[in-house]
């Protein structure tokens, strides 16, 4: 048996809106949005974890690398269940490390790091936690891109629109970095 339940994004959700539940969620069946090539999947959010981890998975084909950015409260983790995911990081003092990322490997982003990643093949998932004092940021996903029921990738690219990444830093602990330079060589 699937409990639906209404929360303060969706109308219909498998993911109920306050802690202390327990609930079960089919593969796919999370909270679903569309951003640039990619579909992005939460299965665990803020209003379940009391603000101390999200769940999510990021699936797509080969593609552009997603823009820099950091979250200054938050850590990342980057596990690879499908694919090849090439990760690119700077740490606190300003070295760049990229990595190509496949089935099985793990990557981790500190708070304050820029970082980007690009999908190098198609059909690649991307599991990810985001945890730390700044809460969690996973309504990012929907609140930058467009939310669905869709179960699969998008149609068409989901560009937003250039005033929407100036409202996310202060709601979502994301900071975008219009101006990075990757110099790693990929």
């Amino acid at each position: 048996m699937t409990i639906e339940f209404a929360t303060q994004y969706r109308d219909r959700s498998f993911i109920p809106s306050e802690p202390g539940k327990p609930y079960f969620i089919e593969k796919g069946m999370g909270d679903r949005a569309h951003l640039f090539n990619d579909i992005f999947t939460i299965y665990a959010g803020g209003e379940q974890t009391e603000n101390t981890f999200n769940f999510f998975t990021c699936e797509g084909p080969k593609g552009d690398i997603i823009p820099a950015h950091s979250h200054p409260d938050t850590y990342e983790v980057f596990y690879i269940t499908d694919g090849a995911v090439r990760l690119f990081v700077e740490d606190l003092e300003g070295e760049q490390h990229e990595k190509l990322l496949t089935v099985g490997d793990f990557g981790f982003v500190p708070k304050n790091c820029p970082h980007a990643y690009r999908i190098e093949r198609h059909h690649s998932r991307i599991v990810g936690v985001a945890a730390g004092p700044g809460g969690t940021f996973e309504r990012f996903f929907e609140t930058l891109g467009e939310p669905t029921g869709e179960l699969g990738l998008p149609r068409r690219t989901v560009v937003p629109e250039p005033h929407k990444f100036g409202t996310v830093p202060q709601r979502y602990d994301v900071n975008f970095l219009p101006d990075h330079k990757w110099r790693t060589g990929s």
